[in-house]
């Protein structure tokens, strides 16, 4: 029995250490390593980024991770050109990283096109949003069906394989975008990310390998 506990705690020791667990990811200062922004708000399970010319990301140190589920709640503005929001994965520096983001001003716009340009998967620095767009239209970007309120929390699941990425809006276990990786895996950094002159926020990160 004794070794039977001994072995327990070792396993969930070992689950916590690695970020392997659904449990929400504690967020700290000490723990981000924050390129081309500044923090303005920080608690143990959420993030708040302010905006700067430039892409910019908060890579989490004590998270390693490759293939699994990403889960989070992310929070843009209807602030159109100016509210892109997401969360970055297989980051190998400041500039070379693969992302899944999202427009929330397009999620109500009364413009079709512009809906269909409500979610974003980019592999940087090459596979940028527009060299994308220009040459697979529709293929890389998604609508976003429930429309969400483009200034309210949204909560969307990321599930990273070795091909695939695949997004689920969490409210309705609705999928709405599924494309095929165009890096392969290199680096097991994530980190949450903000596009060009973007502010945003984010809470309850959960990440399952």
């Amino acid at each position: 029995m004794k070794n039977s506990t001994l072995a327990t705690v070792a396993i969930f020791s070992l689950f916590t250490l690695t970020g392997c667990s659904d449990k929400i990811i504690t967020l700290s200062e000490d723990n981000l390593e924050v390129v081309n922004r500044d923090i303005l708000s920080i608690s143990d399970h959420s993030l708040q980024l302010n905006n700067k010319v430039g892409d910019g990301l908060a890579i989490i140190e004590d998270i390693n991770f490759s293939k699994g589920v990403i889960e989070l709640e992310i929070k843009g503005e209807n602030n159109p050109g100016k509210s892109f929001v997401g969360f970055a994965f297989n980051i190998q520096n400041d500039s070379t990283y693969e992302a899944v983001y999202f427009r929330p001003f397009n999620f109500q716009s009364p413009e079709q096109i512009r809906r269909e340009h409500s979610m974003q998967y980019i592999s940087h620095p090459k596979n940028t949003w527009r060299y994308l767009r220009t040459n697979f239209e529709g293929q890389y970007e998604a609508v976003f069906p429930r429309k969400p309120d483009p200034n309210d929390w949204f909560e969307v699941s990321i599930e990273v394989s070795e091909k695939e990425v695949v997004v689920f809006d969490k409210n309705t276990d609705t999928e709405l975008l599924r494309v095929e990786r165009i890096e392969t895996q290199k680096s097991d950094s994530v980190g949450f990310w903000t596009g060009f002159d973007s502010k945003g926020e984010f809470r309850n990160l959960r990440i399952n390998k």
